[in-house]
């Protein structure tokens, strides 16, 4: 615990870990300078605190550190992707973590912790060593929240083995748009699906037994997934009866998890940045949902809003409109300075009041009492390999093996029998560890050109997995595939795109490319069997390779995904994974969603024109929905519908399910779509076995924003039926 200096008195009440933590921030706060109180809302880089104070990294300059953490007195510290400790093991992330921590303790006029923040996003992604989950987008394929729960749980132990208290994750954003270069960093197109697995995620990262206590950041609030032409950060034009009913939901649920912040979105909406926007801000977020938590800028947008939007004329009116909006706390990570004379100067100019400031100042140090940082600011460094190397693997193998979405199986091509004596591995993405984790791995962009990441890649795992007597061959080039193809049982042809991150990844035509085409293409050719196995971080158009016997989607599983794709191919594990995303037949229908609204359109692919629809899946067993019941036939508008739908094994082998719930109007004041999903679960059926599932279906996943095209009001459930669909079975209800 730091040392507490002569000027704050004997024993003061923040320094009593036994006093209310309201008491604690009130008695911190008093005591406070302005200049201190301001360096509580800026996020420096780490990178700034080492070699030449700039880019370089490398060791820590004492310079460095004293200006940031003692002269601007900066509350937090961030390591974005790759920016890491020289050498990058557990243990020395750790010591770099305790070593900034410790200077901001000892030094400090009041020896106030820093938090220190990174994206651990899929796993404890920036740590080389650390087991990596599946991305995202394949957990969102899983259907699963508990599983969802449990990975964030994992990589909140990982991440406060290395001495980090603060994760920016989970995305609860949706992706309806395959151009978009994070939509793999989301858990889908779907409102209520992505929203529960966040919540289970937030849940996870802020729950996790035996770890420091870490807070979750549900980002980018809000709207970030809509860009206006699929691009990164391109501003975005919505209705705000589209926002309220579609694109917020999900940072709501994540919300109402419990998260101890929110990370607001880089881009705009209607006009406005997110990070300028009051009615985000603290209309919705604190006024309507009740938020009390940190609200904390992406990267460098506050300076953003004066040099990129032009909404501001200089640096400090940019931080007034922003600190005015509801923001607490600026990730500038590379001007301290800038940061604490800007928010200093707009005091001064009346922009910005000192009653404002300590609002937010107020919750930053609340959060670092609820995270005991003054009572255990440091790790045990020594600790931290073993906590991290090669933690949950059997976690992450399991996440990986649910996440795998089996699209075509013609002719019972799988699982490979035994009796298959030669298969042929092709495709430059069966051996390819980095593309397989995708981006924010050990870098931002991915995992950095000669580092070696540990895992299982598609070819290994069916090395790993093929039976005695089963030859593997890898074709060591096209043309030696299509030759080896035509001796085989079956050919396993792994595609996919490479790895990037954030605008890098954009994609302009999201498809596969010509020269993956051209040999699937090729393979298809020979006669033979063929099973195609993609690696991606969004569903690819392919084109003429489309049609092979079996289509096995296995997203970014990370670095258990060989063992997992092979665990599905060899018929070890049933695959259980179902579309969370419209996978396109064709390039130029982005952005494609299934909630696509009715119209008077007639165009050729105009309507949710998919090759494989959402929630699309096959399993090796048989599966019947037998019917679905309400338990009353009509409800009034603020009843809960409480639904039974009745599943069935009819197969050979055990298996789950993911039983989904969607909703439909046969007339409504608005459009709605075709079918809405308003419940799901996942349930476990032994071959002949069946089991009657009990699903709930608040107010809140009917109601919509009523009124004309200018409808912004709350929103409310309609009166009228409602028709409730579990596969071909459905229930009406009618809402009085």
């Amino acid at each position: 615990m730091a040392t507490v200096p002569a000027q704050a008195g004997d024993n003061p009440t923040y320094t009593n870990p036994k006093a209310p933590i309201d008491l604690r921030v009130s008695d911190l706060l008093k005591r406070m300078t302005l200049a201190e109180k301001i360096g509580q809302m800026d996020q420096i880089s780490v990178v700034n605190l080492q070699g030449d104070c700039q880019w370089s990294g490398g060791e820590f300059t004492e310079s460095c550190l004293k200006s940031v953490l003692v002269d601007n007195a900066a509350g937090s510290v961030l390591s974005g992707g790759g920016a890491g400790p020289t050498v990058n093991t557990p243990g020395n992330w750790a010591k770099m973590v305790n070593t900034v921590q410790k200077y901001a303790v000892d030094n400090s006029r009041l020896h106030i912790p820093i938090i220190y923040g990174v994206d651990a996003v899929h796993g404890h992604n920036n740590v080389l060593g650390a087991t990596i989950f599946p991305q995202e987008i394949g957990l969102g394929s899983t259907w699963d929240p508990a599983l969802v729960e449990d990975a964030g749980a994992s990589t909140a132990k990982a991440v406060a083995a290395t001495g980090i208290d603060w994760n920016f994750a989970p995305v609860a954003d949706i992706a309806r748009d395959q151009r978009w270069g994070r939509y793999y960093e989301t858990f889908g197109e779907d409102p209520l699906l992505a929203g529960t697995l966040a919540a289970a995620a937030v849940k996870g990262i802020q729950g996790a037994d035996g770890a420091k206590d870490v807070a979750a950041t549900v980002k980018h609030f809000g709207g970030y997934g809509e860009p206006g032409n699929g691009h990164d950060r391109v501003p975005g034009d919505v209705s705000i009866r589209y926002l309220q009913d579609t694109l917020l939901p999900s940072y709501k649920q994540a919300v109402d998890a419990g998260a101890k912040s929110v990370m607001v979105n880089s881009g705009a909406v209607n006009g406005i940045p997110a990070t300028a926007s009051h009615y985000l801000l603290t209309d919705v977020l604190r006024g309507q949902w009740g938020f009390q938590g940190v609200e904390v800028s992406d990267w460098q947008d506050v300076r953003a809003l004066q040099t990129t939007y032009h909404i501001a004329a200089d640096y400090p009116e940019a931080i007034a409109k922003a600190v005015n909006a509801g923001l607490d706390m600026a990730m500038e990570p590379y001007d301290a300075q800038g940061w604490s004379g800007g928010l200093k100067t707009a005091v001064q100019r009346g922009l910005v009041s000192v009653h404002r400031i300590d609002q937010s100042v107020a919750r930053i140090l609340k959060l670092k009492f609820q995270l005991g940082l003054f009572e255990h600011p440091y790790v045990d460094a020594a600790k931290a390999d073993g906590r991290v190397l090669g933690a949950d693997t059997g976690l992450a193998r399991q996440a990986a093996d649910e996440s795998q979405v089996l699209l075509r199986n013609d002719g019972n091509v799988l699982p490979i029998p035994a009796s298959a004596k030669k298969i042929v591995v092709a495709g430059s993405f069966a051996d390819d560890i980095d593309d397989q984790v995708g981006g924010w791995t050990v870098g931002w962009q991915g995992v950095p050109a000669g580092v070696t990441l540990p895992g299982t890649t598609v070819l290994q795992g069916i090395r790993k997995a093929a039976p005695s007597g089963t030859e593997v061959v890898r074709a060591t080039t096209d043309e030696d595939a299509v030759a080896q193809a035509r001796g085989a049982d079956l050919t396993v042809v792994v595609v996919g795109e490479k790895a990037a991150a954030e605008g890098a990844a954009d994609s302009p035509r999201p498809e596969l490319s010509a020269d993956q085409v051209a040999l699937v293409t090729s393979l298809k050719a020979t006669g033979r069997p063929v099973v195609t196995v993609v690696l991606a971080g969004r569903p690819l158009v392919l084109g003429d390779a489309d049609g092979t016997q079996g289509l096995l989607m296995s997203w970014l599983p990370g670095s258990e995904g060989g063992n997992a794709v092979a665990d599905v191919l060899f018929g070890k594990v049933d695959p259980s994974g179902r579309l969370n995303a419209s996978w396109p037949k064709d390039i130029g229908n982005e952005p494609l969603y299934y909630q696509q609204l009715p119209g008077t359109n007639s165009g050729t692919e105009s309507f949710v024109d998919a090759a494989y629809p959402f929630g699309a899946g096959l399993s090796y067993t048989t599966f019947g929905f037998d019917s679905v019941t309400a338990r009353s036939a009509a409800v009034r508008t603020k009843d809960t519908v409480h639904l039974t739908v009745k599943v069935s094994n009819s197969g050979g082998r055990d298996g789950d399910l993911v039983v989904p719930v969607y909703v439909s109007q046969p007339s409504s004041a608005v459009l709605s779509p075709s079918r809405k999903l308003v419940a799901f679960t996942r349930v476990h059926l032994k071959a002949g076995q069946s089991k009657a599932v009990s699903l709930d279906v608040p107010p809140s996943r009917l109601a919509v924003t009523p009124g004309d095209v200018d409808g912004a009001g709350r929103q409310q459930v309609e009166r009228g039926d409602y028709v409730f669909a579990a596969g071909a079975r459905t229930a009406t209800v009618t809402v009085r």
